[in-house]
């Protein structure tokens, strides 16, 4: 696999999505969870999608319950949180794994590209974020206190290409 249009991840109501059909777009990816102190990155995510949808990004939350447990909420506790609290409007994704045996095909392919800290490719915790190219090239990895109105620069730049 090349891209991210390679991968067919499940949505919250367990169809598959498949990547391809966002050739050409700019995407956001994070892992996320309900209970964490850094949740209310949920707010700079819906304001980014919201101002940057109709420029051609796409916004695309995947649930991690890997990091203290913070997200214990089935698919519909999520969306359910996610849309009262933050008014989310972007996808969220079934939840998944993003380390070990079970990580998601999706997520091993953004560590394997974009590398944390010292080369490590295990994500350290919620709302790591990815920007993707329009190519489906993986551009940058942002460590989970990167909020995501500090991104807007590379945003604005990716959407330009």
């Amino acid at each position: 696999m090349t891209t991210v249009y390679d991968f067919k991840p499940k949505l919250a109501d367990d169809s598959e999505f498949p990547m391809e059909q966002l050739r050409g777009k700019v995407m956001l990816i994070a892992n996320t969870a309900s209970k964490c102190g850094f949740t209310p990155q949920y707010n700079g995510l819906e304001h980014i999608h919201r101002q940057f949808k109709t420029r051609g990004l796409e916004v695309m939350a995947f649930p991690c319950n890997q990091f203290g447990s913070q997200e214990p909420g089935n698919a519909e506790e999520i969306g359910a949180f996610c849309e009262k609290n933050y008014g989310v409007s972007f996808p969220l994704f079934a939840k998944i794994d993003v380390n070990g045996d079970g990580a998601d095909p999706l997520f091993r392919f953004l560590k394997k590209e974009a590398p944390g800290l010292l080369g490590s490719k295990a994500i350290k915790w919620n709302f790591t974020k990815f920007l993707v190219r329009r190519d489906g090239s993986v551009f940058k990895r942002y460590a989970p206190q990167t909020r995501p109105e500090e991104m807007i620069s590379d945003i604005e730049a990716l959407l330009a290409e």
